[in-house]
This record gives structure tokens, C-alpha cells and sequence, in this order.
């Protein structure tokens, strides 16, 4: 976008973010676990929730479209990048501690960090989460899940900022989650801060179980290469790698990216994809496992920008 409006939002900016978090015409590959992606006309890169409330207002006031994302997992940035200004909130970590059998930590900080941080405080019940990539931040977005756990069930209590820019909190019953859902996807909210409700447990049986999964994890995983995550929602009554495996789609490739040959689930980059690849891809394994099984795959992944 060569609009003055973005010199005008750096403008504004300046006296309260410094240089290294305004970064023009970006690459959104650098950004993204998927590691494909076009430029962002301006990436924002907040310490602090001030920072980000200024930061949505600023570019509203402007008439600026806003994307606001957590550590770039499960996102897929087309190739020809985001208009207007990227939040990414991967460098809101002001806040971690714990208080009783809570711990409340800033969305930019990796969901792994935050079980270790629960492990080490003797504090069990997140052990789930362990392995699932990304930000807390994204994780309460997106009601995360695995192993039979998911962040509803241990979330106490959200921070967000809206749309304008304005500072909101709500308690765990006013989120609305469901599966891979909460209320923030539709009301353009944007988590910044979540408290998390968990409970007092030995520290050696806690890491004994983070181990444990991201054992299952590893072995089961394509962890070693690039990707979003879990590319397809489950769908009711399915599972969405069982579905794809069985339509004989393992290793389904266009240009650098492909059908994991450890899970169908995956879709992964294989080292030179665009996102032209992995659109490929979703889209011919969603038609081909709807054509053998009659059921239509969702993705999980959010997909972002200009083709």
C-alpha cells in the first residue's frame, strides 16, 4: 500500500515505539510457522497492551485496515500480504506470575512457556497444552486443543482490546467457547491477557506428563518441518487425518508444500513453498476427500491477504 496514511501512522507511533517495532513492508514469512507469505505494508510489534490500544486507534483514526495476530501459527498468509497495518502480539510479555492456584501471563507468550512456567510452580492441569504451538494469546482466540483437554477448561478470566482500541475483561462464561471458538472471533476483540484457573499437583507427576505427550507428539508429528498446525477442523463424527489418510492422500504434493507423510493432518512446507502450494493443496485434498467420503473438510488455519 504506498499510501501516506502508513508514514502518518508511523508518525503517530514514534514517540511510543521504538524503530525495531515498526517494520514496513515485511515479509510475513519471517512471521509465520508456516513460513510463506507476502509483505505486511507495516508490522506492529507492541510491548505492552498501551502500546497495542494506541496502536489500533491510531490506525482506525486513519481509515487503515488492521490485522491483529498472536506467534503466526495456524495462519496462512497469502502470497501477495496483508494490506494496512499487522499487529502480532509475539512481543507482549510484560506479564507472568501466579496468585493462589492462578496464573495470569500476557497473550505473547509462547503456550509451551507458560505450562513450564504452571510445572515449575507445582500448578497442574495445562499439561494438554504443552505441545500446541503458538501464543496463549491465539490459544484462548482459537479454544486450542489436544489430548483431550482444550483452553475452556482451564481459563478463569480474559483481557482484551477491541476494535477502537478500548480495554476489556471478561470472566470465563462470557467467552462463548466451543470447538475452536470464542466470542472474540465475531466480536473483533483481540485477547491480550488471560488468567488461567489450574490446580496444585506434583511438579516431577506434571513434567512426567508433558513428556509423555510430546513423546506422542513427536512420533506422530511433523514437528521437524514447517507448518500451521493442524491444517482441518474434525469434523463431527471424524477425524479429519483419518479421513484424508484413507482417500490415500499422504504425500500429496504441489510445488514445495504437501501432505505430511507422517499425518494427513498436516499440511507441511517442504522447504520452498508459497502459498499458492498450500492453497493447492487444501483445496484438492477438501474435493477429493469429499468426493470419496461425502464430507466437506473445514480448515483450522485462518487464512489471510491478497492472493
Amino acid at each position: 500500500m504506498t499510501d501516506n496514511r502508513l508514514s502518518l501512522l508511523i508518525e503517530t507511533l514514534q514517540p511510543h515505539m521504538k524503530p525495531e517495532q515498526m517494520l514496513a513492508n515485511e515479509p510475513m514469512s519471517r512471521h509465520t510457522t508456516f513460513a510463506v507469505g507476502g509483505p505486511a505494508d507495516l508490522l506492529l510489534l507492541p510491548y505492552t497492551v498501551k502500546e497495542m490500544s494506541l496502536a489500533i486507534r491510531a490506525a482506525r483514526a486513519l481509515q487503515l485496515p488492521i490485522t491483529v495476530l498472536g506467534g503466526g501459527s495456524n495462519v496462512l498468509v497469502l502470497d501477495g500480504g496483508i494490506r494496512g497495518a499487522v499487529i502480532q502480539l509475539q512481543a507482549l510479555t510484560q506479564v507472568l506470575y501466579r496468585h493462589d492456584d492462578r496464573i495470569t501471563a500476557s497473550a505473547g507468550h509462547m503456550l509451551a512457556d507458560v505450562c513450564e512456567f504452571a510445572c515449575a510452580e507445582g500448578l497442574g492441569g495445562a499439561e494438554f497444552a504443552c505441545g500446541i504451538p503458538g501464543t496463549l494469546g491465539g490459544a484462548v482466540f482459537m479454544n486450542a486443543g489436544a489430548y483431550d483437554g482444550e483452553m475452556s477448561h482451564i481459563v478463569a478470566r480474559v483481557r482484551t482490546v477491541d476494535h477502537r482500541g478500548g480495554v476489556h475483561t471478561y470472566a470465563a462464561a462470557a467467552c462463548r467457547f466451543a470447538y475452536r471458538r470464542s466470542r472474540f472471533q465475531e466480536t473483533q476483540e483481540y485477547v491480550v491477557e488471560a488468567e488461567l484457573l489450574l490446580h496444585a499437583a506434583s511438579r516431577t507427576a506434571i513434567q512426567a506428563r508433558m513428556e509423555e505427550l510430546m513423546r506422542r507428539r513427536r512420533s506422530k508429528q511433523p514437528l521437524e518441518m514447517a507448518s500451521a498446525g493442524s491444517t482441518f477442523k474434525r469434523p463431527p463424527g471424524y477425524f479429519a487425518g483419518t479421513l484424508i489418510d484413507q482417500t490415500g492422500l499422504k504425500g500429496l504434493t504441489f510445488g514445495g508444500a504437501q501432505v505430511s507423510t507422517k499425518h494427513a493432518g498436516f499440511v507441511v512446507n517442504t522447504g520452498r513453498a508459497t502459498a499458492r502450494d498450500v492453497l493447492q493443496v487444501i483445496h484438492a485434498v477438501q474435493e477429493r476427500v469429499e468426493a470419496a467420503h461425502g464430507v466437506r473438510l473445514e480448515p483450522e488455519v485462518r487464512i489471510l491477504g491478497e492472493k
